[in-house]
């Protein structure tokens, strides 16, 4: 691999992918119960117990207003780094991990399905697919709610 290359964890959430740098992302796991934290914002789902470390978990749908859905086998929490706490991701499903060259990587187009331009750090085309490269940390910082949808 060389300097220009970085392996991304690549991920859905519904028809959307997304991709995030796999330096920032301790561990991939099963779905929990998830124990809810009264007065926690919208997105906030609640904390786990992970191996004795308590976790905080986000929905990356209700992060990015989208419908509701069932958990599957498929979802999973992806345990990432911010500001030196463990914070857990609940995605639909995590596919694959991907060698992306930097050098393909297009800055996301100013519109992007309504999510504000610091949340993104470009997106890259891999065959049929697009993959949207997500900015971890002004993505979990940021206090507001993500349109992915153009409202109506």
């Amino acid at each position: 691999m060389d300097a220009d290359t970085e392996q991304v964890i690549v991920f859905d959430i519904g028809s959307e992918k997304f991709g995030v740098k796999i330096t920032k992302i301790h561990e991939i796991v099963r779905m929990k119960e998830i124990t809810e934290l009264p007065n926690s914002s919208k997105y906030m789902e609640g904390i786990i117990n992970l191996r004795g470390d308590i976790v905080s978990v986000i929905d990356l749908r209700k992060r990015f207003n989208l419908e509701q859905i069932v958990d599957t086998n498929d979802t999973r929490i992806i345990v990432v780094d911010f500001e030196d706490q463990d914070v857990g991701l609940v995605v639909d499903n995590v596919s694959e991990v991907l060698h992306i060259k930097m050098s393909d990587v297009d800055l996301p187009p100013k519109s992007m399905a309504g999510i504000k331009e610091d949340y993104l750090k470009g997106i890259v085309k891999v065959d049929e697919d697009i993959i949207i490269l997500l900015d971890l940390d002004n993505l979990l910082s940021s206090k507001e709610n993500i349109q992915l949808e153009k409202e109506n």
